[in-house]
């Protein structure tokens, strides 16, 4: 018996669905939930983690938490109704996780909204202990 692939209503779904877009890919190219676009750079000891979220309220539409050395930036963005011809912006929920550097003070974090930019500043620990070698003993066969 060999697999045979239905196509539903909206053959673009499906494709997102395939390339894995219900494990919160995104793919705005084909549909896909909203990407967040980022930037980020060390800056006097503070990572700083900038997200590019226009026509957004922050105050109502972004959540931001941390858990496991990992910063976590979601939302919505809510459509507005009006007649449209071209549309290419993207509505709906959106999310994009980032790992912390090692040495982050989570509980320090700041975040600031200004000009459709979400500013996420961390300081991090310096002191925090660098990688080492750790030597492999040979074993007496």
């Amino acid at each position: 018996m060999s697999a045979v692939a239905k196509f539903g209503a909206n053959p673009m779904a499906d494709l997102r669905s395939w390339l894995g877009a219900d494990l919160g890919l995104a793919l705005p190219s084909l549909g896909g939930a909203p990407f967040v676009r980022i930037e980020d750079y060390m800056d006097e000891g503070t990572y700083v983690l900038r997200a590019d979220l226009p026509g957004i309220d922050p105050d109502k539409d972004v959540e931001i938490t941390t858990a496991d050395d990992e910063l976590t930036i979601k939302g919505e963005r809510s459509e507005e109704s009006h007649e449209r011809g071209h549309d290419e912006f993207h509505y709906g929920s959106f999310a994009r996780s980032i790992s912390l550097p090692r040495g982050s003070r989570t509980e320090e974090i700041s975040a600031e909204y200004r000009g459709g930019v979400l500013e996420v500043r961390v300081p991090v620990d310096d002191s925090a202990p660098a990688a080492r070698k750790i030597p492999v003993a040979r074993a007496e066969s």
